[in-house]
């Protein structure tokens, strides 16, 4: 039996978080990174959108970890006396009553990762496809503004596509105004989408269109969701948040606040940056206007794995080597 000491050391905490969302289940792997070597927490955590917020007039709980993007959440959790910790990724106007820290991503440097990624494979044309406005992801607006902005200081212009539906029920309305949207934008097209589900809504749009990717778009997405992210066709290109980091700075602030430690301003707005780039497919070539140089590149990475000669890429665009030769010059230097 456990002494009494040891049992007032035990923290029961609840997780309320959505564990279908890429972004919120990899939070969780780094929560249970620190429980790990904090081995008094007890955690209540459940993936039943119905039971992810326990009984709170009956759970004795010390503590909490919560997607605050969600309003029902926030709604059942007001006026608890015990810390709140947020990893959601809504930034909050100054009308947020609610008061708690706040671990998440850094969504500036997210736009501007995507940027540099696809300005360095050759772009000169651009377009962000984010969500519909609500008070819960301002996330998206700001990942579109700063990359929009970092093509615009380049000289580049951005389309910003934002749409009228996030609902996935809504499909073939989501498909009719995406492709309403992409087809007219220029080719070569570098597109960032604020996740990867958005990019795998573009990746469908660019099928009806029959465009080719990354050839024709080239597409970016966010969150790394391995499984999603392989199942695309072509496989997506994805930036990797730096969601560990998040749970496990939200589970050690939160354990410090249920210990009644003073906790630094600087420790209750944190700001995690991304991981990088995992290039896959879909953004996996170099922006070209020469159409021919284009199929030339695209039988070469298409065939490179066999040890492709010079002599099939230029029977293949039925061209010489030295007119090859010297477009490629022009294209790529």
């Amino acid at each position: 039996m456990k002494s009494a000491t040891m049992a007032k050391r035990e923290r029961e905490v609840a997780l309320i978080m959505k564990i279908n969302k890429p972004y919120d289940r990899k939070v969780v792997e780094g929560i249970a990174r620190f429980t790990r070597t904090n081995t008094n927490w007890r955690v209540y955590v459940e993936d039943e959108p119905l039971a992810k917020i326990p009984d709170l007039h009956r759970w004795k709980g010390h503590g909490i970890i919560a997607d605050l993007d969600d309003g029902a959440v926030v709604e059942a959790i007001t006026g608890l006396q015990i810390p709140v910790v947020n990893v959601g990724g809504a930034i909050h106007d100054e009308s947020w009553s609610f008061d708690a820290p706040y671990v998440t991503t850094d969504n500036t440097a997210v736009g501007q990762l995507a940027a540099e990624h696809l300005l360095d494979r050759g772009f000169q044309s651009f377009a962000y496809c984010g969500l519909r406005k609500t008070p819960f992801n301002p996330w998206s607006r700001i990942r579109g503004s700063v990359f929009q902005k970092a093509a615009n200081d380049r000289g580049f212009d951005c389309s910003i596509y934002r749409g009228r539906h996030n609902d996935p029920r809504r499909w073939e309305e989501v498909q009719t105004s995406l492709c309403r949207w992409l087809d007219p934008l220029p080719k070569p097209l570098g597109l960032f989408a604020c996740n990867d589900t958005r990019g795998r809504h573009v990746l469908e749009s660019c099928r009806r269109l029959g465009l080719r990717v990354p050839d024709d778009v080239a597409i970016l997405g966010v969150d790394n969701d391995e499984m999603m992210c392989e199942l695309a066709t072509p496989a997506l290109s994805s930036i990797e948040l730096g969601t560990d980091r998040i749970g496990f700075e939200a589970a050690a602030l939160l354990d410090d606040l249920m210990a009644g430690k003073r906790v630094p301003k600087k420790r209750r707005w944190v700001e995690a940056a991304p991981i990088g780039v995992v290039m896959r497919a879909s953004t996996n070539s170099l922006a070209v206007d020469d159409n021919d140089v284009a199929e030339a590149i695209a039988y070469i990475r298409d065939h490179v794995g066999r040890g492709v000669q010079v002599s099939e890429v230029t029977n293949h665009v039925d061209l010489s080597r030295s007119t090859l030769d010297n477009r490629f010059k022009a294209q790529l230097g």
